[in-house]
């Protein structure tokens, strides 16, 4: 893990941390006169993400004061509001002194945590930097916490690691690892082992790299609970293949493994905290590459349904992995089947970076994770599965082509494509996402983002129990 969060600082020791709303600063000074006239030599108003450091007698830290800006209700705070404090607070032990809801309290401790991951293991000089840190308030489940934080701390690892590091192989080690850790079950099927066990789109997607591509399959948990089945696209780098990208759609490539990285975050939550569910994890791994072997457009590649698939564009490679590994998933009809992929750069045009499509077969579920997203502060768009477009999937020498002749709603296009793949499975949501974030903010650096896991891990603790 990559932070102190299973470290709670002694909650008598530290120093005070109030976080003060800039339409009750008023109140706040009259409560705390001896902090008033700091207050107002120091101009400070309340506003977002302003620290102001409260001295002592003697000169020394004796606290410190976050603004928090207009925020009108406390339900209004999200984790981000204090994601930067382990960077702006001095390198000292705090407590929370303000009092707070206990969902708000839940949110500063996820955004603390949040804003303490470091990726450093590639600079040869890393320094040793101090942080602050923050005691864990009374009546808080800090193990939840440090649960959930290990798991979205490990998701960004995986996808921030660059690909030179982390291929197929030294993906399915990945999860081989969790499954050791948790006494689950693990079978990997690699290379030509596809084909013979049937997973032809996967072969076909990643036989061109020198790295063979692979099924990864996790099994976890009572076989006589519901069965929820989590599915991520593992493409650990994607140059497009013959229909190749320019350098400038390669630059991010390595994150293309994003959605196998928040499903096995996401398996990594749920078996930490003995979940009441059959788990199953699915992530073909591949890379997209170009040689001699690499599929080619036009090809025509029977799928594991049994649908033929014409491969109008050979950068479509995500749904097509998808495809063979959601097949396999809805055979066992599960209680609940999530995928999650950096699919379509559509959804990133329709929604940009922050906002992830939900594309769900089942109104009631969709709004569940909707729902789950606003509580969570992990949100989430739902689009919809747009019926009267499937037609354009149409091949003219095949069941079904992997892309559409239309220029428009490419993520909805996206989302048919793998709903043709789900034929028994009642509830399932295909999470199309961005996986990192794109613009410097504090607490939230340019990098690896575990989108959608907490939203997830909620809507599977709501549906299934603890």
């Amino acid at each position: 893990m990559s932070h102190d969060a299973s470290i709670w600082p002694n909650e008598a020791t530290c120093l005070p941390l109030w976080l003060v709303r800039d339409r009750e600063l008023a109140a706040f000074k009259a409560t705390h006169p001896e902090l008033a006239s700091w207050i107002e030599q120091n101009g400070f108003t309340g506003e977002r993400h302003r620290v102001l450091v409260v001295p002592g007698a003697r000169g020394e830290i004796a606290g410190a004061i976050v603004g928090l800006g207009t925020i009108a209700e406390w339900g209004q705070l999200a984790w981000w509001h204090v994601s930067g404090l382990p960077d702006r607070l001095p390198a000292r032990d705090f407590r929370l002194a303000s009092e707070l809801p206990s969902l708000c309290l839940q949110q500063v401790l996820t955004g603390w945590f949040h804003g303490s991951y470091r990726l450093s293991r590639f600079k040869s000089a890393a320094p040793a930097v101090a942080r602050a840190r923050l005691a864990c308030p009374i009546g808080v489940d800090g193990s939840t916490l440090v649960r959930q934080a290990s798991a979205l701390h490990w998701a960004r690892d995986l996808i921030n690691a660059p690909s030179n590091e982390l291929g197929p192989e030294e993906l399915a080690t990945a999860g081989a690892d969790l499954a050791r850790e948790f006494a689950a079950e693990f079978r990997c099927l690699e290379g030509d082992e596809l084909l013979a066990q049937n997973f032809p789109l996967i072969h076909a997607v990643g036989r061109a790299s020198s790295r063979a591509p692979r099924l990864i399959d996790l099994r976890w948990g009572d076989p006589r609970h519901p069965t929820v089945t989590l599915v991520g696209k593992g493409v650990c780098f994607d140059s497009g293949g013959l229909d190749i990208k320019g350098s400038a759609g390669m630059a991010l490539m390595k994150k293309d493994m994003g959605g196998a990285a928040i499903a096995l975050g996401l398996a990594r939550s749920l078996m930490a905290r003995q979940a009441p569910i059959r788990l199953r994890v699915m992530i073909p791994a591949v890379e997209n590459s170009i040689s001699g072997t690499a599929y080619r457009p036009g090809d025509v590649v029977r799928s594991r349904r049994g649908l033929t698939v014409e491969i109008g564009n050979t950068d479509a490679e995500g749904r097509l992995i998808l495809a063979d590994a959601l097949t396999e998933a809805d055979s066992e009809r599960p209680s609940l089947l999530l995928d999650f992929s950096t699919l379509t750069g559509a959804a990133r045009v329709a929604l940009g970076p922050e906002l992830p499509a939900v594309f769900c077969n089942d109104p009631v579920l969709v709004e569940e994770i909707r729902r789950c997203g606003e509580q969570e502060s992990d949100p989430v768009w739902p689009m919809p599965l747009w019926d009267p477009y499937d037609e354009e999937l149409v091949s003219r020498v095949a069941d079904l082509n992997n892309v559409s002749s239309s220029a428009f709603a490419g993520a909805i296009f996206g989302a048919l494509f793998l709903r043709r793949f789900i034929s028994s499975t009642q509830s399932w949501a295909h999470f199309d996402l961005y996986a990192w974030n794109a613009r410097e903010r504090p607490g939230r650096p340019v990098g690896a983002e575990a989108q959608c896991l907490r939203l997830a891990d909620r809507l599977i603790l709501e549906r299934f129990g603890q």
